[in-house]
């Protein structure tokens, strides 16, 4: 990984059953760290996990439901707390970033959401920033407030979780050493992402998958950016031990925008697919019969969650949440490198990645501003094998920098191929 010279290194991670804890600087290691979102599954995980890797930070879980939070504090151990907050109440806000040292921004869905209230608020209050936006607009939205949060000189990470988040970190990670050990020049990057029915998230997870859907696709072709219809483009990749071959279909995701302009690689896309296999059947259906207009609705959009959760948590019982991400880099010299990421559980996985996010941040890796994780101001480069190591725990397979051979089947094009 970072400093290293050895050509395509293997960088595996075992399972690991208990976390292992971190000791951060003298400075930062009582730090008040507050969850918005924190009674959700994806914020309540990224609370539990702060709290088994630095029992000294102060965990303030933050939502609206005083008797949901109660029962979150009650799991955490050590240092943890309540706070009802509304992020759409400016002034309430405020007052609550002023008390605590980093905000970590779980309060989803991000999409169509106008304004980064949250991020604006931590700029006032000059508190730390991560969020786990998973919308390409509100990421663009906030990075462009990196003006004001170098004059407030506080750093902020956007898209810090995991699928987009550690997705970034990897992607960056391959193309640094492929930079660095081939004459080639990175080509294409893609992003495969996949997750046993709703990977026990949640309705929150349900309805950013609907939005998307209505989302027209972009991802880049040799420069070029393209506009495709969302859940297209199926191919069928082979994510290896523990997941085998599955399905995956194209969605507009933000890590393709920015590993595009971040990382210079000219064709960039992203997939995802799900199980059972008649959930992608569903996710299609729906894209193909339901009006663009239905799908952008939210109140809408609402309904067909609540419609559908309880068939999705029954399902989920059976189906198991077990998740896996693989990037694939391919350089103009023929040189393929791979990065695999797999967990049997997503709503775990999910807190653990996002709290190494909010540990590189309070160990000093962020600079001023606000940044993607791929950005080595954001997670800087000599931090990238930490924050991945951390990320993994618990992993049944994680690998960097393998060639592609080495992974049982390339991707195989179903109906007609396109280069992207």
């Amino acid at each position: 990984m970072a400093g290293t010279s050895v050509p395509l290194k293997i960088f595996m991670v075992k399972a690991s059953t208990d976390a292992e804890k971190v000791q951060l600087p003298e400075k930062t290691r009582n730090s008040r760290v507050l969850v918005l979102g924190g009674t959700g599954r994806v914020g309540g995980s990224t609370a539990t996990a702060l709290s088994n890797l630095c029992p000294d930070l102060q965990i303030i879980v933050a939502g609206r439901n005083r008797e949901k939070g109660a029962a979150m504090v009650a799991k955490l151990r050590g240092n943890a707390d309540f706070v009802r907050v509304d992020i759409d109440d400016k002034k309430s806000l405020e007052t609550t970033l002023s008390e605590v040292d980093l905000v970590v921004h779980a309060a989803g869905p991000f999409q169509q959401t106008d304004n980064c209230t949250v991020l604006d608020a931590a700029i006032e209050t000059k508190t730390a920033y991560i969020d786990v936006c998973d919308d390409t607009n509100y990421s663009w939205r906030a990075k462009s407030l990196k003006k004001k949060a170098l004059a407030a000189n506080i750093p902020a990470i956007t898209t810090g979780g995991i699928y987009p988040g550690v997705s970034n970190v990897m992607a960056a990670e391959l193309v640094r050493t492929a930079k660095s050990e081939s004459e080639g020049k990175p080509k294409r990057l893609r992003f495969y992402y996949y997750t046993a029915g709703s990977g026990g998230a949640g309705p929150t997870i349900l309805a950013t998958s609907f939005l998307l859907l209505g989302e027209e696709v972009v991802a880049y072709s040799k420069g070029e950016k393209i506009r495709l219809k969302p859940y297209s483009g199926r191919l069928n990749v082979d994510f290896g031990k523990g997941i085998g071959k599955r399905d995956v279909y194209l969605l507009n995701l933000p890590e393709v925008r920015s590993a595009h302009e971040l990382l210079g690689v000219p064709s960039v896309s992203a997939r995802f697919g799900t199980a059972p296999f008649f959930w992608n059947w569903g996710m299609e259906a729906m894209t193909n019969l339901l009006p663009v207009e239905f799908l952008r609705d939210r109140s809408k959009v609402q309904q067909l969650v609540q419609l559908f959760d309880p068939w999705v948590r029954a399902i989920d019982g059976i189906a198991g949440e077990r998740m896996s991400m693989r990037v694939d880099l391919e350089c103009s010299d023929g040189r393929n490198t791979v990065g695999i990421f797999t967990h049997r559980r997503l709503s775990v996985s999910v807190g653990t990645a996002t709290a190494a996010f909010a540990l590189a941040v309070l160990e000093g890796s962020t600079q001023p501003g606000v940044w993607f994780p791929e950005e080595p101001e954001g997670i800087a480069i000599e931090a990238r094998d930490v924050l991945l190591k951390r990320a993994a725990q618990g992993t049944i397979n994680f690998v960097m920098n393998k060639p592609a051979w080495m992974v049982e089947t390339d991707p195989k094009e179903v109906g007609l191929g396109i280069y992207f």
